[in-house]
């Protein structure tokens, strides 16, 4: 599965932990501190020209989502619409992919951001908890907002915000919930209201730490992991114990490849704020180290220790992506079921239970699940994922099938980064199996470039060995197996290049090493690795 870095975790607060002097002055207006998105409301009656410029943004960032709004879509049509516009587009993609993709990033992004404004349930927890959450005043927390139904608190934000324009912790928190529309719908376009929502109550409060916090995840949204840190680093510096920095903090080292540095991160969030959001770092950390152990019993503490339904979804599904890389179906599977049985929409445990579906020999129930899920979140992972199978299994039609799904990871891409979104990871990644090699190859070096992660080395390596260069290859591929972290694909790929290069006795290692951990780590893959296995076995 792809590499884990933001997640739909609830954020915990504690009453009784340490607080700035200016936190507890704002108990009231902290109702938004931890969630963001775009300025929609006046908020210095006396400035006349920011007025102006000022309603002007709020109506086209609040427009679709207004409480009163007789054209505003339901869910299930915004779903809809959005899943149709980017099927089109494939469609396109497939007889004039360069040309047309150029231009239809600004279409798409039109189109979902009419079209995604509405949002329930999916990835955040149960979508009943909206009215609830809602306080007197019509603010939203930060906490009943991750719980609860993300698109009535977003309206409820907004409606808030037009009465109580200069409460700027709900600038924060309106900000960071458009953070995570964008992330848990696959829609980028929410990125740009987001990051004006912040700079709003930045400019009302310059240097508060929620919205400090909330631009730290905006950055690691974005994929712009220096920028991740040091955002963090500020609101850290304001507040030591905010959580979402803490925890962002993290993701961004980990993402860099410092990863000595990520695990000190872990155990500071971990004596600060241990919580299911620290937790879950601190176990991937862990894993990272190849300490699978450890990570498991972190993780099983958590769940352990989980009340709500986004929490136990959440802490399930990772423990289900643990023994799916690990090749433990069986118990997969029952995380995932957990997570479900706790929010049956949530959407990472629908994908990892196809995946361990597709993994145990069930690929007619794999199929499925996945049809299922990128109908309402055409996301590349589960894109990919849906198209090998299609491969794999080769009835009539299936090639086309395939094609669609990687021509709709293409539509994403070009929308993703009209949002600013660096995706070039996920391009390489994409691209150099399915796509067009030569630009699976200029998306790597551009992010190995920025970043030195084990999941940027496999992809360099990989997209070096797809474009005919394994010698230049080889040293990404050990890199990317240098910290002990179990994964089937990077052994896979190391394998393959050991092959390609002339290192036979390495390359059954590495190619039966990957089989054994996990032996339905890919559909495609796996079938290679057998194949490639038998060869060199016939060779000695």
């Amino acid at each position: 599965m792809p590499p884990r870095t933001t997640d739909s975790a609830p954020e915990r607060r504690d009453d009784d932990r340490p607080r700035p002097d200016h936190e507890r002055a704002a108990e009231a207006s902290e109702a938004g501190t931890e969630h963001a998105v775009d300025p929609a409301v006046e908020p210095e009656a006396d400035a006349a020209a920011g007025r102006a410029e000022e309603a002007g943004e709020a109506q086209a960032d609040t427009e679709g989502a207004r409480p009163d709004s007789d054209s505003a879509p339901a869910e299930g049509q915004n779903v809809d619409q959005r899943v149709t516009t980017l099927r089109r587009t494939a469609e396109g993609a497939r007889r004039w992919r360069a040309a047309h993709l150029a231009g239809c990033a600004a279409l798409l992004a039109v189109a979902l951001t009419g079209g995604a404004i509405a949002f329930g349930g999916a990835g955040n927890g149960p979508a009943d908890g909206g009215v609830a959450a809602v306080s007197a005043a019509g603010a939203l927390s930060p906490g009943a907002l991750a719980r609860g139904d993300l698109d009535a608190g977003i309206v409820s934000l907004q409606k808030h915000l037009r009465a109580q324009p200069r409460d700027f912790g709900n600038w924060a928190t309106l900000g960071l919930a458009y953070v995570e529309q964008a992330r848990t719908k696959g829609d980028p376009s929410r990125y740009p209201q987001a990051e004006r929502a912040l700079k709003r109550s930045l400019k009302l409060e310059p240097g508060n730490d929620p919205a400090l916090a909330a631009q730290a995840a905006l950055a690691a949204a974005r994929h712009d992991f220096p920028g991740a840190l040091k955002y963090a680093d500020r609101a850290l510096r304001q507040n030591p114990y905010n959580e979402r920095a803490l925890c962002t903090r993290i993701d961004a080292l980990v993402e860099l490849g410092r990863y000595d540095d990520a695990e000190k991160a872990a155990d500071t969030a971990d004596d600060r704020r241990p919580g299911v959001p620290v937790f879950t770092r601190y176990a991937y950390v862990r894993e990272l180290r190849g300490d699978v152990r450890t990570a498991r019993e972190v993780l099983e503490r958590a769940l352990d220790s989980a009340h709500s339904p986004a929490d136990i979804a959440y802490v399930a599904t990772a423990l289900g992506q643990l023994a799916w890389n690990q090749g433990d179906y069986k118990a997969a599977r029952g995380h995932y079921a957990r997570a479900l049985a706790a929010d049956d929409s949530y959407l990472p445990a629908l994908e990892g239970r196809a995946r361990a579906e597709a993994a145990d020999g069930d690929r007619a129930a794999a199929v499925k699940g996945l049809e299922q899920v990128v109908a309402r979140f055409p996301l590349p992972g589960p894109l990919v994922a849906l198209g090998e199978l299609y491969e794999d299994r080769g009835a009539d039609g299936d090639r086309a099938k395939a094609g669609d799904q990687y021509a709709l990871v293409d539509a994403w891409t070009a929308l993703a980064r009209a949002g600013g979104v660096n995706a070039d990871l996920d391009s390489a990644m994409a691209a150099a199996d399915h796509g067009d090699k030569k630009e699976a190859l200029r998306s790597a070096r551009a992010e190995w470039d920025r970043r030195h992660s084990v999941h940027t080395a496999d992809a360099l390596a990989w997209a070096l060995h797809v474009n005919g260069r394994d010698e230049e290859a080889l040293p990404y591929a050990r890199r990317a197996t240098a910290t002990g972290y179990r994964n089937a694909t990077f052994l896979f790929h190391r394998g393959i290049i050991e092959r390609a290069t002339g290192d036979e006795r390495e390359a059954r290692d590495h190619l039966k090493a990957a089989l054994d951990l996990n032996p339905g780590f890919s559909p495609l893959g796996a079938r290679e690795a057998r194949t490639a296995l038998k060869d060199l076995e016939k060779n000695r």
